[in-house]
């Protein structure tokens, strides 16, 4: 009994928020045909149950005593790495919802299945974190993946929602496949399949029999495949432009943020855990994600018209500073890592508060922006969302004093541990390169003119709140830091502990 409580309380917020959906499904199909509460007035409903569910698990989460142990016979861990990872997740997850509320609103998702698929996103988010097994990693990894296909293909009236749903699943399946290929070739060669096990194997071992080294050199690079296609880093980022495209906006900044931290997570544990005595051999590889993430990120952004698609583009260019920052293999590279993808969630958080907030009418009502030259001439529309816009690509480019430089600054140290001067020096000047079409964006927001005058869509008081948090973080981190520095510091030294 002892041990079936031991089991349970770890995940006591995942087993709310599955409980959550279970009731919520309930409540959706029993009230959706009703004529006093039809389908919008239920989703606006189910949105904000949604909200209050979000609450209470991360109550639930933060409450929690921390337990160093392995639960449910070693598939999963609990330790203070997965309780702070978790809380992060949870915090980023509310953020969106105020993010995106309204947008479900505007854009009619007159579906209640919508906030059902994200609380399952989340749950699945939270079991990846916590995966110490190749099973529960392949398991809670392809439930991700299961959620995400449908959200992504969720309006169904748009060819483009479509394509990008079917095209993330037949690449999605390819790459989860690699995945449960990997672990059964490590598994068949060395009948383990517990991260600790295999870590406890492969520390300070020989391996004089070729075959057994090929075939688990073979295995994990399977595997380091897999991830590194769900954190779309170039070479395996085809899916990406077309799924963000496709994607309702809301969506698509979900896909930005969430699962980064979570894939992250897991990169912590086969990298500088289970295979760290690899760490010549993967390091080759995750170099060579860099550079080319760092380079198609750059360069394809430049021939981009729509905001999805330059997010895209922008996403596989901090991608490659991710990988980068794991390069040294030792807790300088956590630290820089888990500080710049904070950093990166936060500035993406804005960015897409000011893309959601930016509605125009015309002759047919009101519509989204949807390209990039909707910017024009904005500064002369609504002043301040065009400041705001300027303090939040400047972050993004590197450009100090704001908090994207502080977090590339920290990746380019790590990465100069390990004498890689020329990747470093490449890194530097594609920055350099990437700030000009920053710059050219807001070029056109001051110094563009329009033949015609657009009429704005009067701002949210959600959106704004977000943007806000957002442009104080990105603009006042300076002054303190050490404060987010230490944070990831010791969130770094928890893992290894």
């Amino acid at each position: 009994m002892n041990s079936l409580l031991y089991d349970i309380y770890p995940v006591l917020p995942e087993i709310f928020l599955v409980a959550s959906v279970c009731v919520l499904l309930i409540y959706g199909v029993l009230f959706s045909s009703s004529f006093k509460l039809g389908y919008p007035l239920l989703t606006k409903n189910i949105g904000w149950i949604t909200f209050q569910v979000m609450i209470f698990s991360i109550l639930l989460n933060s409450q929690q005593s921390l337990l160093n142990m392995t639960t449910w016979n070693g598939f999963l861990i609990s330790d203070s790495f997965t309780h702070e990872v978790k809380c992060l997740i949870l915090l980023t997850c509310l953020l969106w919802f105020l993010t995106t509320i309204l947008y479900s609103s505007y854009e009619k998702l007159n579906s209640f299945e919508y906030w059902i698929l994200i609380l399952l996103s989340v749950v699945a988010i939270l079991f990846i974190v916590q995966s110490y097994d190749l099973l529960t990693v392949y398991l809670s990894v392809e439930f991700q993946s299961l959620t995400f296909y449908v959200l992504s293909s969720f309006k169904r009236t748009s060819e483009f929602s479509t394509e990008a749903g079917l095209k993330y699943f037949v690449l999605g399946a390819f790459s989860s496949a690699l995945l449960l290929f990997g672990s059964s070739l490590i598994y068949g060669l060395t009948g383990l399949t517990n991260l600790l096990d295999l870590s406890r194997l492969f520390t300070g071992i020989t391996i004089t029999e070729l075959s057994l080294f090929v075939g688990v050199i073979t295995g994990f690079t399977f595997i380091l495949t897999a991830l590194l296609f769900k954190l779309s880093a170039a070479p395996f980022h085809m899916w990406s432009p077309d799924v963000y495209e496709g994607s309702p906006t809301s969506v698509t900044l979900f896909f930005s943020i969430m699962p980064k931290l979570a894939i992250l997570s897991l990169l912590f544990k086969f990298l500088m855990f289970s295979f760290h005595d690899f760490v010549v051999f993967w390091r080759n590889i995750v170099l060579t994600c860099t550079v080319l993430s760092i380079l198609v990120g750059t360069m394809s952004a430049f021939s981009q018209i729509k905001w999805k698609r330059f997010f895209a583009y922008s996403s596989i260019n901090h991608v490659g500073f991710l990988l980068l920052a794991l390069l040294p293999g030792n807790l300088e590279g956590m630290s820089s890592s888990i500080f710049y993808v904070v950093i990166y969630m936060i500035t993406m958080l804005g960015a897409f508060s000011f893309v959601l907030m930016l509605r125009f009418f015309n002759y047919s009502g009101h519509y989204q922006t949807r390209y990039l030259s909707d910017l024009t001439s904005l500064a002369k529309f609504n002043p301040s969302l065009a400041v705001s816009l300027t303090i939040t690509l400047f972050s993004i480019a590197g450009i100090p004093p704001f908090a994207g430089f502080f977090s590339k600054l920290f990746v380019l140290l790590s990465a100069l541990q390990t004498n890689s001067f020329g990747v470093v020096i490449f890194v530097v000047l594609m920055s350099c390169v990437a700030c000009f079409y920053y710059i050219k964006l807001v070029k056109n927001m001051y110094f563009s003119s329009l033949d015609e005058w657009k009429i704005l869509y009067p701002t949210n008081k959600l959106n704004s709140l977000v943007l806000g948090f957002s442009l104080l973080f990105t603009l006042f981190i300076f002054y303190d830091i050490e404060l987010i520095s230490l944070s990831s510091t010791l969130i770094s030294l928890s893992f290894l502990n």
